[in-house]
């Protein structure tokens, strides 16, 4: 309890606000609302400064990656139309093609994770590699409203957990607990809104990819 606090007492005013607009991201992008991509946009520009002051420039680039997502995932979700907003569907995709996406996922991940624990100093490279890697994936689903997401989210968070306590980061670590609960809430959410597109036979966006 005394390491969760100093961690606490250490955070900046920066990230502070940083982790504000985090948790707003997943809350609005729960709702679906276009103003989540304005709060990651703000959050990750906040850690990517934050990092590359800090010489974490791998965190620092992996920031700067979810800052562009931001701008995509907002283009993507008006339907890339700026002047006529259409409104982008959830969709969900069938085993195979998650299955793919996974295959890869893992063995991009192996790969790095073998580069990092072989030539860096790098604690839990493996585990490190993997949440990246996967996040990294798992963004790109958000920007296209995969109902899935938020289940690849939950194994993401539950792992960062796990690699934030073995580290001693304990703010992370809560942080991602709270993740972990808006995911599962956020899965809940999308799945009753898909149902419903789908008993409403809605346009073929909004039905499942196979």
């Amino acid at each position: 309890m005394e390491s969760l606090l100093s961690g606490f007492v250490a955070m900046s005013i920066w990230e502070y606000i940083a982790v504000f607009f985090s948790l707003a991201y997943v809350i609005l992008a729960i709702r679906q609302s276009l103003w989540c991509w304005p709060a990651a946009f703000v959050s990750t520009l906040i850690y990517t400064i934050l990092f590359w002051r800090g010489a974490l420039l791998m965190e620092s680039l992996l920031n700067f990656y979810y800052l562009v997502m931001a701008v995509y995932g907002y283009w993507q979700w008006i339907g890339g139309n700026v002047g006529q907003v259409t409104e982008k569907r959830i969709v969900s995709w069938s085993a195979k093609i998650h299955a793919r996406w996974i295959l890869a996922a893992i063995l991009l991940a192996i790969l790095i994770g073998y580069l990092s624990d072989t030539y860096t100093d790098a604690k839990l490279a493996y585990l490190d590699s993997f949440t990246t890697v996967f996040a990294i994936m798992t963004t790109y689903f958000v920007t296209q409203k995969v109902l899935e997401n938020w289940l690849y989210w939950v194994v993401i968070d539950i792992a960062s957990i796990y690699m934030y306590w073995q580290l001693g980061y304990f703010p992370s670590m809560v942080l991602f607990i709270l993740f972990t609960v808006f995911a599962i809430k956020g899965f809940i959410t999308w799945q009753q809104e898909f149902k419903k597109l789908e008993q409403e036979q809605v346009p073929t966006e909004s039905v499942s990819v196979s």
